[in-house]
């Protein structure tokens, strides 16, 4: 087996009394995208500082392509974060030229410009950029030495679904050419296309690490029925679990969420028992199951809105 591209084994990061990351161990093998998800506070962008080497930890040991975190290996390796500061008074094509000038070698600027669809946009000041176009600046220039790893913070938050698309492609490219990438996101369907295996986080810990298509055979269902009821009782979630191919059911106010393998048997037995207790069925909605099912199934929290 090929040595790992990232590893890290135990990592703790304290801010004061709050423990943000607590004992996360992961392993990212070469060409491979591995994907952090996890509700807001869950650890994961001082996870990735902390390995890309922006943040020290306080426990723990991090391996970039088989070294320790330093200048010797920060050439290799290209971050975008979250918010990145770019000079607000050069140009797009300005602030390409200065990130590649940080490298010995790199990518030639105008293939930057194209790869990201920025070349309309070269001569604009970073001040006067929408937010969209800034975060595909902040790729190009995380791209700019020719890294052998890309770590990427929220890449796509703020992109319109055509910018997010070539992202993704861009994203793609990289991991066809035999790169390796760590990845926070909220986007179930940038999670399933990009990431070879997903770390589910939360309370600065992974609780679930696995291939997207294991996370969610694990949840025992490929279907989800959603209805919110007029009435909750014990009552109500007795009666629905014990119903013909619900494989669970999970509460949350007056929503019930229920995991089934057969949503035609399901889905009728569900109207009968709800009109036979005479309770109203305010809204009703399937979906196929998704990694935000597994992760509200393991924590009862939802992974894009709570903290």
């Amino acid at each position: 087996m090929s040595e790992a591209a990232l590893r890290c084994e135990g990592l703790v990061k304290r801010f004061g009394q709050l423990v943000a990351v607590d004992g996360v161990s992961l392993s990212i093998a070469r060409g491979e995208c591995l994907g952090l998800l996890g509700p807001n506070g869950a650890g994961k962008t001082t996870t990735v500082e902390m390995l890309n080497g922006l943040t020290r930890p306080d426990g723990g040991e991090v391996f970039v392509l088989g070294e320790r975190p330093g200048p010797h290996v920060r050439e290799r390796l290209g971050v975008q974060l979250q918010e990145s500061e770019l000079p607000d008074r050069l140009s797009v094509r300005e602030c390409l030229t200065l990130f590649r000038s940080f490298y010995a070698r790199g990518r030639a600027i105008d293939e930057l410009l194209d790869l990201l669809t920025l070349r309309e946009k070269q001569h604009a000041r970073v001040a006067t950029l929408s937010g969209g176009t800034r975060q595909r600046l902040a790729l190009a220039c995380a791209l700019a030495g020719a890294p052998e790893i890309l770590f990427l913070d929220e890449p796509t938050t703020g992109l319109d679904p055509q910018a997010r698309l070539n992202v993704w492609q861009v994203v793609e490219r990289f991991l066809r050419d035999g790169g390796t990438v760590l990845v926070t996101t909220h986007y179930m369907e940038e999670a399933a296309r990009l990431c070879t295996k997903v770390a589910i986080m939360d309370a600065g810990r992974v609780i679930a690490l696995d291939t997207p298509k294991n996370l969610i055979a694990a949840l025992g269902a490929s279907q989800v029925l959603e209805l919110e009821l007029a009435r909750v009782d014990e009552d109500e979630v007795r009666a629905l679990a014990a119903l013909p191919e619900v494989a669970s059911v999970r509460q949350r106010g007056r929503t019930f969420a229920l995991t089934t393998g057969a949503l035609g048997v399901a889905l009728p037995h569900v109207l009968r028992v709800c009109e036979e207790r005479g309770n109203t069925i305010h809204w009703l909605t399937t979906h196929a199951a998704t990694l935000e099912d597994v992760f509200v199934a393991l924590t009862g929290k939802a992974l894009r809105h709570e903290a």
